[in-house]
């Protein structure tokens, strides 16, 4: 996933096509001129006199890798030894021309899409403007500035470690501690200043990433120039939603530079809907314009049904030759979060169009520390990975950024709903007027931005700030130190920010959307609890609790959890050389930022697995451990559904070659988890749960409908032999979790013995074809009976295109991956495979290969290869 040259030229020709598509779009307004910024730039350090050359969008870090003055961060060590680059003031500087054709418009613009962080913005010499946060985008009328002909933009970007230095000292009052802000790893000592600036948290570091604080600028510089009027924005609002009748609102936002008639024209999915004069004012102009569409066709999350999108298109016309025009692609549906009192608590649920849905995805960061490195292909793999694994939701962490547009774009068009955090997180924040107001900003620009997109489902405040002030000891921290006025101080700003102004955006900008104070929280102010809100699960891991108490922390929704793993042999070779293969290496633990990490690994493996045979080996068996841990939290917080309606997991991705709780490493090979959690959020799924020396077999569905099959259950051992067996017909009752077979142990097992017996569980429709099986064994894999397997593989072409492997394995094989040097990706990987049955799975390439050589290049491993003999 991550060749980063090969990627930088495909995103390179991306944005080329996009700007093309852009300056077609342009000939058909002659009122509007387009023009990105993104060429002739060079950057130095504000001391140093030595320029060199720099690419936008881009960063500081990564500019001085282009320019050879430092290595790559994530290559072993090297992420130490360029701490210096934050402290240190760096410029930026560009010349673009200007015609007449720009130069004659009535109003001329620069917009700043994103700059990284502390800007201060020359234009030809003058000060045009000074930024403070990286979440805004930031536009500026510029005529007065601008020259016919050539003209020159300078950026200062001021160190965000020393603004931040500053603006701590002059609170006037000590923040507790951030417990991620690597503020050591800086050579800052103790003085943490994440929370000052308005600037991704996990640039800091964080307990799964590097310390890597960038300046520079991020997102698209555009010259915009337009005569009589633009459309600002278009926000369709909602209004009633049924399948006959879809009542909206366009809520339409016109800067007009004079006075003058004109006629509006919204069409849907290019057919006219309704077409109006009205009479624009200089300045800021607001309509809201009803519209309907009949018989609209629902948006459904991925897996009940389709996602259609309406494109609304709205046109402005003056003398009939056309002005501006804006488009939204939006899909009809109605969300709410259901909180109803009951016999144990309070619900917690989303209810998408009038239908209860169990939410299945994980939480999302960055896909890299550099964001300007993250391409479409980028985006769209990660939405694409999602959908495979039977995601519905995402959540969008608060120590990262708003996301761009692409990145929701993909989650409307594939059915994903976004849970969006704010960006606060584990940490509490300056009250002060300055960051209030700072605050205020952000949210407008966010709300404003997103809430088109039919994927966003909740907004939500904060990560964990309730929880840690609750919970951290930071109250009798401050009370010991600063007294109780200084925790009134810090409370205050709290409220300040996620009980008063980020309610507040939300309900004047999109009250259409529910908003949530905290994550985890019972209630606004309350803490969490298991019986109302949503909830963070940390005792396992954290505490070290035993992977078994997923089965009794049941919450009603479960919206953080995990368990770490390292990435596979073939991506940490990428970042360490021969030396470093051992997980206590100083590379190995650099490369582990929980400082439990690599231990509790193999705490937890100790008791349920054997002793790895090698390193490699040792890395396979992590990700057969995190993904038992996951199969565990996941089968019971589905089998209490409707009790608990909600699993995300932490986390889905990495943003730099690390270990962690992500599912797909850094460079996008999917881990262990991530086929396991495939088939544990099927919509069908079979599941085992043991209990008080009985076992019962589950089958929980989200489908919307009623479904009938068979259910076959075979007792089996190692060797094969089907020692019992039946098989019922079974009505799977839709949305809902539901026990269909249920015997003592004792009496399935009678004279057998445990470790060599197994069972499975296939649910079987109505053409014969199995579309779910599920295994269960009586022991943990350290003390089961494993014996060698031989594999028989053989490989055929997919009708369309791909290959298939078939592969059956003479006895019971646990846990197999099946191995190429191919770039591409098996549909399955890391299964118990039944002995002497065809298994089918499904290889993707990204590039072109003979059969006969890719027959070559395949190799098998199961965990029986993994243990030392």
């Amino acid at each position: 996933m991550k060749n980063r040259n090969v990627k930088r030229e495909r995103f390179n020709f991306v944005i080329v096509l996009l700007v093309l598509l852009c300056v077609v779009s342009c000939h058909k307004i002659p009122n509007t001129i387009n023009q990105n910024l993104d060429t002739n730039w060079s950057f130095k350090s504000v001391q140093d006199s030595l320029w060199m050359p720099a690419t936008v969008p881009g960063s500081v870090h990564t500019d001085l890798i282009s320019n050879g003055i430092i290595e790559d961060p994530f290559d072993r060590l090297n992420e130490k030894d360029i701490q210096w680059i934050d402290k240190k003031d760096w410029e930026y500087e560009s010349s673009f021309k200007v015609d007449n054709s720009i130069f004659e418009k009535e109003k001329i613009e620069l917009n700043f899409k994103g700059l990284d962080t502390y800007a201060t913005v020359y234009l030809n010499d003058s000060l045009l403007l000074k930024t403070d946060n990286i979440f805004v985008g930031w536009q500026v009328d510029c005529k007065q500035f601008l020259k016919l002909g050539k003209n020159q933009l300078k950026i200062v970007f001021d160190s965000p470690v020393n603004v931040g230095l500053k603006m701590r000292e002059d609170l006037g009052y000590q923040l507790p501690n951030a417990v991620n802000d690597q503020s050591e790893n800086g050579g800052l000592g103790k003085k943490q200043v994440a929370v000052f600036s308005r600037k991704p948290g996990y640039h800091f570091g964080w307990d799964w990433g590097p310390r890597l604080v960038t300046s520079g600028i991020w997102q698209d510089i555009e010259l915009n120039a337009w005569d009589n009027a633009t459309i600002e924005d278009v926000y369709i609002k909602q209004k009633e939603i049924s399948t006959e009748l879809a009542v909206l609102s366009a809520e339409i936002e016109i800067i007009a530079t004079h006075n003058f008639n004109s006629e509006v024209i919204i069409k849907v999915d290019s057919v006219l809907a309704i077409q109006k004069t009205i009479q624009l004012k200089k300045g800021i102009n607001k309509f809201k314009i009803p519209l309907e569409i009949k018989n609209p066709s629902l948006w459904w999350t991925n897996g009940l049904g389709t996602q259609k999108l309406y494109k609304i298109e709205v046109e402005l016309k003056k003398d009939k030759e056309l002005v501006a025009s804006n488009s939204k692609n939006i899909g009809i549906k109605t969300l709410k979060v259901i909180q109803q009192k009951d016999s144990v608590g309070e619900s917690f649920y989303f209810e998408l169009n009038g239908h209860p849905v169990f939410m299945k995805g994980a939480n999302y960061i960055p896909q890299d520390v550099f964001l300007n490195r993250i391409s479409v292909e980028d985006y769209e793999e990660v939405v694409n990975n999602m959908v495979e694994a039977n995601y519905n939701m995402i959540r969008i962490w608060g120590g990262g950024i708003y996301e761009k547009e692409i990145f929701y774009d993909l989650c409307d068009q594939k059915g994903i709903l976004v849970w969006q955090d704010f960006m606060f997180a584990c940490a509490m924040y300056p009250g002060d007027v300055a960051f209030l107001q700072n605050v205020k900003k952000e949210a407008i620009y966010t709300v404003k931005r997103l809430r088109n997109h039919t994927s966003i489902a909740l907004w939500c405040g904060n990560n964990e700030n309730l929880t840690a002030w609750k919970n951290w000891g930071w109250i009798n921290e401050i009370v010991n130190t600063q007294g109780q006025e200084v925790v009134d101080k810090v409370w205050k700003g709290y409220t300040d920010v996620f009980h008063k102004i980020l309610p507040q955006v939300v309900e004047e900008l999109d009250n259409d959307t529910f908003y949530w104070a905290s994550s985890p929280t019972s209630a606004r102010g309350v803490d969490a609890t298991y019986t109302s809100g949503d909830y963070h699960y940390w005792k396992v891991w954290g505490n070290q609790a035993p992977i078994s108490t997923y089965n009794e922390a049941i919450p009603r929704f479960m919206s953080e959890y995990g368990f770490q793993s390292f990435p596979e042999f073939s991506s940490v070779k990428k970042y360490t050389e021969k030396q470093d293969w051992d997980i206590y290496s100083e590379v190995m633990e650099s490369h582990q930022r929980s400082n439990i990490g690599n231990k509790n690994i193999e705490f937890y493996m100790d008791p349920m697995y054997k002793k790895p045979k090698d390193f490699q080996s040792f890395l396979y068996v992590s990700q057969l451990l995190q993904a038992k841990a996951m199969k565990i939290a996941i089968e019971a917080h589905r089998r209490n559904m409707p009790y608990c309606m909600g699993s995300l997991y932490w986390q889905i991705n990495d943003c730099w070659p690390v270990a962690s709780w992500s599912s797909i490493d850094y460079y996008g090979n999917w881990k262990a988890s991530h086929f396991k959690v495939k088939d544990l959020y099927k919509s069908v799924k079979t599941m085992f749960f043991e209990k008080d020396n009985q076992l019962e077999i589950h089958i929980v569905s989200d489908d919307l409908k009623n479904k009938t099959a068979n259910l076959k259950v075979a007792l089996m051992n190692f060797q094969g032999d089907v020692l019992d067996n039946f098989e019922i017909p079974i009505n799977i009752k839709s949305n809902s979790s539901n026990i269909y077979f249920k015997s003592e142990l004792h009496k399935l097992l009678k004279e057998n013995k445990r470790a060599n017996m197994f069972i499975v569980a296939e649910l079987i429709n109505e053409n014969k074809d199995v579309f779910d099986e599920s295994l269960f064994f009586f022991e943990n894999p350290k003390t089961l009976a494993l014996t060698k397997p031989t594999f028989n593989l053989t490989v055929r072409k997919k009708e369309n295109e791909g290959l298939v492997v078939e592969i059956i394995s003479d006895v019971l094989a646990k846990d197999v991956r099946v191995n190429t040097t191919v770039a591409g990706r098996f549909s399955n990987n890391y299964f118990d495979m039944v002995p002497n049955k065809k298994y089918e799975i499904y290889f993707d390439s990204k590039e072109k290969i003979e059969l006969e050589k890719f027959k070559k290049t395949l190799g098998t491993l199961s965990l029986y290869n993994s243990y030392e003999k």
